[in-house]
C-alpha cells in the first residue's frame, strides 16, 4: 500500500475533516508535510504543549488553549490543519461546533483538519464530515527494506565490521516482524542486531518473544509460540494428509502451479479431542506464525469497539501472512442473535467481507463445538475449503495417544499392557486419557512406587468421560456430523 497516494486521495477528494489513528505520530507528520511540499500548501502543526506552528497570521494562541487554536484556524485561510493528540478535547462543545463550522465553510475556504491520535472516538455530529485513515503495515518487502536499513546502519556505526547472520535466522525474523508498525519493526530489527553485529536463531527467539509481548498489551490477538507438530498428534489421517497436498500452494506460487491459494477449514467435534492440538499443529507442520483469536478480548463494552478489533486483528493477520489465525470456538464470537443490537451481526459482516476479499495468505483454523449456532453463510463452501469432524478417537488412535502422553513423561510404553489399557478406555476423548495418565503418575508417586497399567486402569475406572456424561448430546453431534462433514481421521 502506498500511504502518501491513499492519503492524498483523501485529502484531494475535499473531505474537511480526517482522523488518523495511530501510534507514529513522526511517520503520519513526514507524510503530511510531503503531501504539503507536492501541492504547495501550507500545513500547519497544534499540540498542547507547542500551539499552533506555522505560516499563520494574528495573535498566536496559548498552547494549551485548544479552544483559542481552533478560532485561529477558523480565521485562517486554506491548507492543512493538523491536531496532534485532540481526543481529550472533543468533549468540549464548543471545541465540537467550532469544527464543525471550520468543515461546513470548507467550501468557501479550503481548511482540512487533520486529527492524529492513538484512539479517536469521532462525536456524531462531526461523523458525517470526516473520513478515517490507518497507516498500513510493512509487508514483507517492507520490513525487509527496515532490516537492510539497520543493518546497513549498524555497518556505518561500526567501521570494518560486517553484520554476520545464519539465512535461516535472516527469512525466520523477516517472517516474524510482520504484522507490527514500522517504528517497532525498526526497533526490533535493530535490537537483534545490536547485541553483536550478528543475526542468530538464538538472537530470533527473544526477537520473537519481545514481540509477542509487545503486541499482547493491545491487540485481541494472541501469538501462539508452542505451534506444535503432528507427530504429536495421535490419528486425524485424512487432515494431515489433506493439509499435506496442500502445504506447497500455500507457502508456494499456487498461481504458478495452477492452484488456488487454499483458505482455511472448520473443525467440529467432541471437545478434548485434539482440535485446538491439530490447529497449532497446522502452523508447526508449515512452518509459520501461529495466531489466535481472543473472542473474549475481542467484545467491547463501548458500540463499535468491537468491530474496530477484529478489523486491527484482521489487518495484523494480513501483514503477518503467510500464517495460521486460528479462531478457538468461533460459535463464541459471531453466533447472530437478537439480543445485542446487532452487534454480532456487523461482526459476522466484517468476518465475510475479509474471508472473501483477503488476497493474502493466511489460512484460517476455526474450531467449533457446535457448529448449528453457526450462521450458514460462514460455513458454505467458498467461505472455507473443507470441514472435519474429529470424532471420538478409535482403538489405533487411543494406543497412539498412550504411547505419545507416556513418552512424554519418560514411561516406556512397551512396559505396559495396552489391550487391557484400551478395552478400559472405549469412548475416552484425547484429553480423557492423558488426564488418567497425569492422574495414576500421582497415585504411583503418593504410593512411591513405578507407574504401571494397574494404576492407569484404576484411574480409568475412577473416570466418567464426556460421552458417558454428555451422551445424548455427543450422539447428535455426531449423528449430524456424519452426512455433513469430512471425517479428520
Amino acid at each position: 500500500m502506498n500511504d502518501q497516494r491513499d492519503l492524498e486521495v483523501m485529502i484531494a477528494s475535499r473531505f474537511p475533516i480526517i482522523a488518523i489513528e495511530s501510534q507514529e505520530e513522526s511517520r503520519v507528520l513526514k507524510l503530511l508535510s510531503r503531501i504539503a511540499a507536492a501541492k504547495s500548501v501550507n500545513c500547519n502543526v497544534w499540540s498542547v504543549a507547542e500551539g499552533l506552528r506555522g505560516p499563520l497570521s494574528g495573535q498566536p494562541a496559548k498552547p494549551s488553549d485548544a479552544t483559542q487554536a481552533l478560532r485561529q484556524v477558523d480565521a485562517a485561510g486554506p491548507g492543512l490543519y493538523v491536531l496532534l493528540d485532540f481526543h481529550p478535547y472533543l468533549d468540549n462543545p464548543v471545541n465540537v461546533r467550532l469544527i464543525r463550522k471550520i468543515a461546513q465553510d470548507y467550501e468557501l475556504t479550503p481548511r482540512t483538519l487533520i486529527l492524529v491520535s492513538h484512539g479517536l472516538k469521532v462525536p456524531p455530529e462531526l461523523e458525517k464530515l470526516t473520513a478515517h485513515f490507518r497507516l498500513s503495515l510493512p509487508d514483507a518487502e517492507g520490513v525487509k527494506v527496515i532490516l537492510k536499513e539497520e543493518v546497513a546502519a549498524w555497518e556505518a556505526a561500526n567501521p570494518g565490521q560486517k553484520v554476520q547472520g545464519e539465512r535461516e535466522a535472516f527469512d525466520t525474523l523477516l517472517r516474524h516482524l510482520g504484522g507490527m508498525s514500522g517504528e517497532d519493526v525498526r526497533r526490533l530489527a535493530r535490537s537483534a542486531i545490536a547485541e553483536n553485529g550478528a543475526i542468530t536463531m538464538e538472537q530470533v527467539g527473544r526477537i520473537v518473544s519481545r514481540k509477542h509481548e509487545m503486541l499482547a498489551k493491545d491487540s485481541v490477538l494472541s501469538f501462539e509460540l508452542d505451534t506444535g507438530r503432528f507427530s504429536d498428534v495421535a490419528g486425524l489421517a485424512n487432515l494431515k494428509k489433506w493439509l499435506e497436498q496442500r502445504k506447497a500452494a500455500f507457502l508456494g506460487d499456487a498461481a504458478a502451479m495452477g492452484l488456488d491459494v487454499p483458505k482455511g477449514i472448520m473443525l467440529l467435534g467432541v471437545q478434548g479431542c485434539g482440535k485446538s492440538l491439530a490447529a497449532k499443529a497446522t502452523a508447526g507442520a508449515w512452518a509459520v506464525p501461529l495466531m489466535r483469536l481472543d473472542f473474549g478480548s475481542l467484545y467491547n463494552k463501548y458500540v463499535g469497539e468491537t468491530e474496530r478489533n477484529l478489523r486491527e486483528a484482521l489487518e495484523v493477520a494480513d501483514a503477518m501472512a503467510p500464517c495460521v489465525l486460528w479462531m478457538d470456538e468461533i460459535e463464541k464470537g459471531v453466533a447472530t442473535n437478537d439480543n445485542d443490537g446487532g452487534e454480532s451481526r456487523r461482526l459476522l459482516g466484517t468476518l465475510l467481507t475479509w474471508m472473501a476479499e483477503r488476497k493474502t495468505k493466511v489460512f484460517l483454523v476455526a474450531t467449533s463445538n457446535d457448529i448449528e449456532r453457526l450462521p450458514p453463510e460462514l460455513v458454505r463452501k467458498g467461505r472455507l475449503d473443507e470441514i472435519f469432524f474429529v470424532d471420538l478417537p478409535d482403538a489405533k488412535s487411543r494406543e497412539e495417544i498412550f504411547r505419545i502422553h507416556l513418552k512424554r513423561r519418560k514411561q516406556d510404553p512397551a512396559t505396559f499392557d495396552m489391550p487391557s489399557m484400551l478395552e478400559k478406555c472405549e469412548g475416552f476423548s484425547g484429553a480423557e486419557i492423558e488426564q488418567a495418565v497425569v492422574g495414576a503418575l500421582y497415585a504411583a508417586h503418593a504410593a512411591g512406587e513405578q507407574l504401571a497399567t494397574a494404576n492407569v486402569i484404576a484411574e480409568l475406572e475412577r473416570t466418567r468421560p464426556l460421552s458417558v456424561v454428555m451422551a445424548e448430546k455427543i450422539a447428535y453431534l455426531r449423528m449430524w456430523a456424519a452426512d455433513r462433514t469430512v471425517k479428520a481421521d
